[in-house]
């Protein structure tokens, strides 16, 4: 058995992941497709804006036809340990044989010479001296491989406003160090811009599909056809019941709550904070309503607002710098099932198999909300643990109250499309 292997986030699955599902099986030969997917929290530091169960089922409905889940770990990080939790937990499987990612730029051999060059011992050097200055990833290994950047074939892109772009090297970085034998597979991404803000064809990126839902709280005409039918019907059912849109605005209150009642040695302890942040952030804190406004506060060409927000979220589950140099030796240590079809099942038998990682279809087989409170977890209950308190939290913003139960991951089972 060969599966093609895809890291996304399906915030939510539109017509844009669907043709990509489609090119990865074609392009592949494979008549499988794994795809390894975000959950309650997104690598932008945002809340996803419905569950991850029905972000799944969404993904299984269009073609997918196993949906793990990434550890929030490496979910809400910077784009190299977003990258390398992916390619780590696709090699685990011991089912994938190629991984497809989509990139902003025609040619692929372009990215193939940046990675390999950033891994050099001087441009790594230069990489890791512009982030410990502050520089954010983009903009560091720009300033790394200035010197060389028309010798690479860039002449005048640039990474920082081409976020697939970035993935796309550190996919290939990881599969160096951690994954070998897996067969990169690069497609140039389909007419609308990671970033775009307006639907104006059947392919629109996720955040033109995002504001449109938050501005109307419904999906008219024009969103309806950058969707897959059942996407569509899952959000509609998932709208009208008042279990989405989430938003980070949801969480603004308890966000801040526990940046006012931060100390500054815990928030200097926080995975992404750097010399000096932890002051700034602590201070605007005090002079916000909301987190938006304490972003303000802060933001600048050294902070941006990703940064500011995987921070935040980060502050908010409680990740700190003794966490992430853990998990960042270990990688994911469980394969947490969110959706399949009956092609997932077989998968999952071969998985089973062949895969050096316990599945996990039943999250008490590991831990439980009495549990996870213990101080004698094991690394793989910890990293279990921080996945349920995301969805704890996460479910705080739902819009209807009903919804707001914790203990969901406890309850919950994946979600089989016939």
């Amino acid at each position: 058995m060969r599966a093609v292997g895809i890291i996304a986030e399906y915030n939510p699955f539109h017509n844009g992941h669907r043709w990509h599902v489609r090119e990865a099986k074609s392009l592949s030969g494979c008549d499988y497709a794994v795809a390894v997917m975000s959950g309650n929290f997104v690598q932008r530091g945002e809340p996803a804006i419905f569950d991850k169960w029905s972000r799944a089922e969404m993904a299984v409905r269009g073609g997918v036809d196993l949906v793990i889940e990434l550890p929030t770990a490496f979910a809400v990080r910077s784009a190299q340990y977003f990258a390398t939790g992916g390619i780590r937990l696709l090699q685990s499987l011991g089912v994938v044989s190629h991984v497809c990612f989509g990139v902003e730029i025609e040619n692929s051999k372009i990215l193939e010479n940046v990675a390999a060059q950033m891994d050099a011992l001087d441009i790594g050097r230069d990489l890791k001296k512009a982030l410990k200055s502050g520089a954010t990833y983009a903009r560091a290994v720009e300033a790394a491989l200035d010197p060389i950047w028309e010798d690479l074939g860039f002449h005048g892109e640039k990474l920082a406003g081409q976020p697939n772009t970035i993935l796309a090297v550190e996919y290939l970085r990881a599969i160096g160090k951690y994954a070998p034998l897996l067969l990169p597979l690069m497609v140039k991404r389909r007419i609308a811009a990671y970033h775009e803000r307006t639907i104006a064809a059947d392919i629109a990126s996720a955040t033109a599909i995002r504001e449109s839902i938050l501005r109307k709280e419904e999906l008219d005409t024009v969103t309806h056809g950058a969707l897959p039918p059942a996407s569509s019907v899952l959000i509609e059912r998932l709208l009208s019941a008042g279990k989405g849109p989430v938003t980070a605005y949801g969480l603004s209150g308890i966000t801040l709550s526990r940046l006012r009642t931060a100390t500054p040695a815990l928030l200097a302890n926080t995975a992404d904070i750097s010399e000096g942040l932890h002051h700034k952030i602590l201070r605007a804190a005090l002079n916000a309503n909301t987190v938006e406004e304490l972003i303000h506060q802060v933001i600048s060409k050294r902070y941006t607002r990703t940064r500011l927000q995987r921070i935040m979220t980060q502050q908010l589950l409680g990740i700190q710098k003794k966490d992430i140099l853990c998990y960042d030796t270990t990688g994911p240590l469980y394969v947490r099932v969110l959706a399949f079809n009956r092609k997932g099942r077989q998968i999952l038998r071969h998985i089973r198999t062949n895969s050096t990682l316990p599945i996990v279809t039943k999250t008490t087989d590991m831990i439980n909300s009495k549990i996870r409170l213990s101080n004698h977890l094991s690394n793989s209950q910890k990293m279990l643990s921080l996945d349920t308190y995301a969805t704890d939290l996460w479910s705080l913003a739902v819009p209807n109250p009903g919804y707001r139960l914790g203990g969901q991951d406890f309850i919950r089972s994946p979600v089989l499309v016939d």
